[in-house]
């Protein structure tokens, strides 16, 4: 049994309908729709069961919709929050292991030199990832996309990693360019000429 979509018309949900239903309707790759079972709006072309009735080819996003400053500057405290607690309770862990004071205390410095290291690993990682983007910007439902809105490659998610010491290098500066431009780059995403985008709300 096919599934019953929402449709919106006009700027307004109308429905449900069947996928019958909407072939009489005519609904086109770039209409929205959901399900019962969906949290957001998605283009018809994006629905697995609606390319196949439909014959639609999947399109990149174009992107329209950005992460603004503060949903990034909580996802990065999410991030390190992540990262931090899951390397200092590594640490505890190896220190109970360990006898030595010396040892225990050298394990407990390292976390200052370990934990960036380990975040930086992971941003490269998880924002070349299929999901683009790290739990923390899954959580505030932004990504990392290039200038088309795909998928970044794993050396552009290093290099875009790498940039970032050029936003943090004078206070932070660099960061500050989201406020300027229309589709909110901070410098290090200019450098690589990448995007954080962000769902559609309706």
């Amino acid at each position: 049994m096919s599934q019953l979509y929402l449709l919106v018309i006009n700027g307004k949900p109308q429905g449900p309908f069947s996928i019958e239903q909407l072939k009489a309707i005519g609904v086109k790759p770039g209409d929205f729709l959901k399900t019962a079972a969906m949290d957001d709006y998605k283009e018809a072309h994006e629905i697995a069961e609606l390319r196949d009735f439909f014959g639609f080819n999947k399109q990149a996003p174009i992107p329209q919709y950005f992460g603004s400053f503060d949903q990034r500057l909580l996802a990065s405290a999410l991030d390190w929050f992540f990262v931090s607690g899951i390397c200092i309770i590594t640490a505890f862990i190896i220190s109970l292991l360990v006898s030595d004071k010396e040892v225990r205390l050298s394990i407990a410095f390292s976390l200052l030199a370990i934990i960036p290291l380990v975040k930086l690993i992971y941003h490269i990682i998880m924002e070349s990832s299929v999901k683009q983007a790290t739990y923390g910007k899954q959580i505030l439902r932004i990504k990392v996309c290039d200038m088309n809105g795909n998928r970044i490659s794993f050396t552009r998610s290093i290099a875009r990693n790498l940039a970032k010491i050029f936003s943090v290098a004078i206070l932070f500066i660099g960061y500050l360019f989201s406020f300027f431009n229309k589709q909110q780059q901070c410098l290090h995403d200019m450098i690589a000429g990448t995007l954080v985008m962000k769902d559609r709300l309706f």
